[in-house]
């Protein structure tokens, strides 16, 4: 058994951004909150897939340059190589739990080179980080 608080774990930025309650060994789990006009790069996953369930405010999601407002209650699934990129044009903050699964054995993410407006990318435009 694993038990733990989220109060007991940092955000990456201090009070936003990703932070991890568990990660592995078969799935990663945490919560993120981008705050008001913040936005997350255009990236995918190659080997898993990555859901979020909306908990506060609301944040203009771009899927394959398609967009969407999550707003307090929607659940999204980006399915392996389904690129996403998340901005916060609101002013309050949004937060949302995360859940990578499988469990990466290796770091999968890919950052493309995309923002909204722009024509969306084909697979030349990507760039591992």
């Amino acid at each position: 058994m694993y038990l733990t608080k989220e109060s007991e774990h940092e955000y990456r930025f201090g009070d936003h951004g990703p932070k991890y309650l568990t990660q592995g060994p078969n799935v990663d789990l945490g919560v993120v909150v981008i705050t008001p006009g913040e936005h997350h790069p255009c990236h995918l996953h190659e080997t898993h897939e990555e859901s979020f369930l909306a908990l506060e405010g609301e944040c203009q999601v771009w899927v394959n340059g398609e967009l969407t407002v999550m707003k307090a209650g929607d659940y999204m699934v980006c399915a392996p190589y389904e690129a996403h990129y998340f901005e916060n044009v609101s002013d309050s903050n949004f937060k949302a739990v995360f859940v990578k699964a499988p469990h990466p054995v290796n770091k999968d993410s890919v950052y493309v080179d995309w923002k909204p407006g722009q024509a969306f990318f084909d697979s030349s435009t990507t760039a591992t980080v």
